[in-house]
């Protein structure tokens, strides 16, 4: 097959470490989708903390070296394996998890890992659609089991699993509270879903007796977290950095949960879920990715130290092609 020939750009993993391990190479073979698999020609990729992890080779899962980083790409379908029936060539499309790595010009995914980008959204939006959505669904719906009228406290909520958080729990019926650590990151955050939003350098959100909490910095903020919770509440954590103490006494007296949450222990069927939730929400106009920095493939180092060292995070990080 011809496709076997081209070669593409793309970044490879020789060996875990720092973000220098990010090697940027143009002579990397264009992979060709087997059965239930497609080829998609990527537009944008989403850079998520998770790859940064994973990259480290301090996360649970480690990929087999080398390997491509990157699992939400948004493009269009190039070609399609054996036996894949919802997609043709030419289809819009977005994932939440690809095959042979998404920090590249092209990439393999399983056709139940990719669903398709409406019309209304950009390729960029694409690519911020798959880890941050998908984990802000399963964390307030599946995870906390978020009722309508219920408060919500988003740490973290100007980065993209926050807004994404913040859109959601404000669809559903929730009241919004939201923490950001600068004036823009606050703005941005009352304009995607808050009712109210708070400067996380300063440890008072003003409010106690929030039914839940989503904590993207639990090694810094659990303990704090256990003070503000109404009775029955919850603490769902998204992220963590590091250990931290936290007195058990504080679950006690308000029976409350400290519950972890991580979007690939989702079966096929709640993907196919809360696929179809954010599907309506694209169409009726509420799931809006906010797009933050952009950073051509050459640069994913930059991307990579960014992520985790720059304060006060807007809007989702991408890769563009």
């Amino acid at each position: 097959m011809a496709t076997g020939q081209k070669l593409m750009r793309a970044i490879r993993v020789f060996e875990f470490g720092g973000p220098d391990v990010l090697k940027f190479q143009s002579d990397i073979a264009v992979p060709i989708p087997k059965d239930h698999q497609v080829l998609i020609k990527v537009h944008a990729c989403g850079v998520n903390p998770v790859d940064t992890y994973i990259r480290s080779g301090s996360y649970s899962r480690k990929p087999l070296l080398p390997y491509t980083p990157g699992s939400d790409v948004s493009g269009v379908i190039e070609a399609v394996g054996e036996n894949v029936s919802a997609f043709k060539k030419g289809d819009r499309v977005f994932t939440t998890g690809t095959i042979s790595g998404g920090y590249a010009e092209f990439a393999v995914a399983a056709d139940d890992t990719v669903y398709t980008l409406p019309e209304k959204l950009d390729f960029r939006q694409g690519a911020a659609l798959g880890v941050p959505y998908f984990t802000a669904y399963r964390a307030l719906l599946h995870s906390a089991r978020a009722k309508a009228g219920e408060s919500v406290l988003v740490h973290g909520a100007s980065g993209g699993v926050g807004l994404a958080a913040c859109q959601i729990a404000r669809a559903y019926g929730l009241k919004v509270l939201g923490t950001a650590g600068t004036e823009e990151g606050k703005n941005i955050v009352l304009r995607n879903g808050a009712h109210e939003v708070f400067n996380h350098r300063e440890k008072s959100v003003g409010e106690k007796g929030i039914n839940i909490i989503l904590e993207m910095l639990a090694n810094v903020n659990l303990s704090n977290d256990l003070n503000l919770l109404s009775y029955g509440g919850r603490v769902i954590i998204v992220g963590s950095r590091g250990p931290i103490e936290i007195n058990p006494r504080d679950t006690m007296a308000k029976e409350s949960s400290i519950i972890g949450v991580a979007m690939y222990s989702s079966t096929q069927e709640e993907f196919r879920q809360f696929a179809a939730a954010l599907q309506a929400g694209m169409e009726v106009g509420w799931l809006k990715p906010v797009i933050g920095s952009q950073y051509p493939l050459e640069k994913a180092v930059q991307a990579h130290e960014n992520i985790i060292h720059s304060s006060g995070a807007t809007g989702k990080m991408i890769l563009v092609m």
